[in-house]
């Protein structure tokens, strides 16, 4: 007899929740079964995928092999461990959680658990990405020694008033929202090393304004809502190696769009444009003539979204936890998070290994 499909459900059903499902259809899953506070949205969710719904996540637990949490937030936590503490397998979306206390309880119940856990920090499963980390393993750019990363939207703020602009559930703005896959991105293509410095300042410029261009974004803009967070955010992060990184992150900045990540070894680099879809690789030699050389790198498509998820579904289906996706790995991520928002506050360089 053939394994029966691998039951998914859902905590949070809404739209992000349906991109995922859209990917899934694709996969030989059931999607099973859905929670969420809002009645319509349980409504929704049963009719369009013939799931089981319900308010309460232990119920969810009860009938499915897997949960991938898609809520705000500020309720990750309890979401993921009671999850786990079902010895249920999760996919959680990025962020941890909204504060670094709160992740590392979702850390600590990962650890007492074989339960299968991953985090959907999917960039790193972009075509691009998984190159120059093949090339950064291979040794082609030796030791890597910088690493520039930016997220910079000219205009991108999310609706404002709504949960993506109220610390108490996002836990910040720009930067945990967007920084937190460029952060996660950086750290990967450098071979994860331990984050012991950092120094930045968030800034909320242009959230709070009535002149400043709306461009349009998705989410409706709730009226009854505030603005609380940063709109951007400038860093400066040190590893134990002496790895070094700078960031700069933006819902919303006077300057031109950008989603690149730029590799620099003491044998070679690279940059890595996310939202062209381009890879090029930077060498020189002294073959005929001393030179530089700068290789575009073509690769197949592929969609990341789908390609992190099928990691997880491997898992799940053979019972190892995957290498990839951490729930550690995004620990460090929160850790540069918290340390960048302390900084700032503190207006001064902090040690995260004190």
């Amino acid at each position: 007899m053939d394994d029966p499909k691998p039951r998914i459900g859902f905590v949070g059903l809404g739209s992000m929740a349906r991109h995922h499902v859209n990917n899934l259809l694709d996969q030989d899953v059931e999607i099973a079964a859905g929670v969420d506070v809002v009645p319509e949205a349980r409504e929704s969710f049963a009719e369009d995928f013939g799931a089981q719904t319900f308010e309460d996540v232990d119920e969810l637990c009860d009938v499915v092999d897997a949960a991938f949490v898609v809520t705000p937030n500020r309720f990750h936590e309890d979401a993921a461990v009671t999850i786990l503490e079902n010895d249920v397998a999760l996919y959680l979306e990025k962020p941890l959680a909204h504060t670094l206390e709160s992740a590392e309880r979702i850390a600590n119940a990962a650890a007492d658990t074989e339960s299968i856990a991953m985090v959907g920090l999917h960039n790193r499963f972009a075509s691009g990405a998984e190159v120059l980390d093949a090339y950064r393993r291979q040794g082609r750019f030796g030791d890597v020694t910088h690493v520039e990363i930016e997220y910079v939207r000219r205009r991108g703020i999310p609706g404002i008033g709504t949960w993506f602009t109220d610390k108490s559930t996002a836990g910040g703005g720009a930067l945990i929202d967007i920084g937190v896959h460029a952060i996660d991105l950086g750290l990967h293509l450098a071979g994860h090393p331990n984050v012991v410095e950092v120094s930045g300042t968030a800034r909320s410029q242009f959230g709070g304004r009535d002149d400043v261009a709306d461009m349009g974004v998705w989410s409706s803009p709730d009226p009854d809502g505030g603005f609380d967070v940063d709109d951007s955010a400038s860093a400066f992060f040190r590893g134990e190696d002496g790895t070094t990184f700078s960031l700069e992150v933006a819902w919303a900045a006077n300057r031109e769009a950008s989603q690149t990540i730029t590799v620099r070894g003491d044998e070679g680099g690279a940059t890595l444009d996310l939202a062209a879809d381009e890879t090029t690789i930077h060498e020189d030699g002294v073959a005929g003539v001393d030179h530089v050389s700068d290789a575009a790198i073509e690769t197949k498509d592929r969609d990341a979204h789908a390609a992190c998820q099928q990691t997880f579904l491997e898992g799940l289906r053979t019972g190892e936890q995957p290498a990839r996706n951490t729930i550690e790995q995004a620990l460090t991520v929160q850790r540069v998070i918290d340390g960048i928002y302390r900084s700032s506050e503190a207006d001064a360089a902090l040690r995260l290994d004190e």
